[in-house]
């Protein structure tokens, strides 16, 4: 690793103290499925049928919103942010993380998935494919890269214990 004067603003070599810096973010990543979904359902329909759509739908979408907040309230208690984007202070281990390293991802997957139920959309779950395959091929990797150089031992241990969805 080159020394850096203070007169010198080259970049470190040094790994980034946060999960995500990147332009894959999840709440985008989810929004832009999401966004993509209804233009191709409003463009070209692929609908299919579920008996009780609408309750089925909304009753994902409400337990989607309930697993969002019950995991940001974990964290934010736990004093570590939410934002992939700053440095994470601690491993959770209490709360919807006992049971999902990735409790924020389910919850939005399973929005996704319930307004693909609700509205009958083929391309919603299409998108939520690609979005899911999108996290699990880019975002989740760094993330999990991230912190095994920050926490070492105590992340592997973690990682082991705890399943990556559900």
């Amino acid at each position: 690793m080159k020394a850096v004067s203070s007169g010198d603003h080259a970049a470190s070599d040094a790994p980034p103290d946060s999960a995500n810096l990147g332009l894959v973010r999840p709440p985008f990543v989810y929004l832009i499925a999401v966004a993509v979904g209804l233009i191709l359902h409003g463009i070209w329909p692929l609908r299919f049928a579920v008996p009780l759509a609408t309750p089925i739908g909304v009753l994902l979408m409400v337990l989607a919103i309930a697993l969002f907040v019950y995991a940001v309230r974990t964290f934010r208690a736990a004093g570590t942010p939410v934002p992939g984007n700053q440095p994470t202070t601690t491993i959770v281990r209490t709360g919807p993380y006992r049971f999902t390293r990735n409790p924020i991802y389910t919850a939005f997957s399973l929005l996704q998935l319930g307004l693909a139920v609700w509205v009958g959309s083929a391309w919603l779950i299409v998108t939520l494919l690609v979005a899911v395959a999108l996290m699990v091929g880019v975002v989740i990797p760094r993330e999990e890269s991230y912190l095994e150089r920050k926490f070492g031992a105590e992340y592997r241990r973690y990682k082991a214990s705890v399943r990556r969805w559900l």
